[in-house]
């Protein structure tokens, strides 16, 4: 899947993959995807709550190993 920016977000506790991730999804343009990498269990609930409230997009995610995989579209 494409994306314009990786956010590497792995080894991060709750809730900094999702901090990490809103400061991102700051720089990009509105309809770019952020595709985010993170190891916290908790991230693929938060993820896709926070995208919800925040007006943006969860396109897709997968696990790879302990790697979970977002990817979001800014709203």
């Amino acid at each position: 899947m494409n994306s314009n920016k990786v956010l590497n977000a792995e080894g991060l506790a709750c809730p900094m993959p999702v901090v990490k991730t809103k400061k991102e999804m700051d720089t990009l343009e509105s309809g770019q995807i952020l595709e985010i990498h993170a190891t916290d269990k908790g991230a693929e609930a938060d993820m896709a709550a926070w995208a919800k409230t925040s007006g943006h997009e969860l396109i897709h995610q997968e696990q790879d190993g302990d790697v979970f995989k977002f990817w979001i579209k800014k709203g």
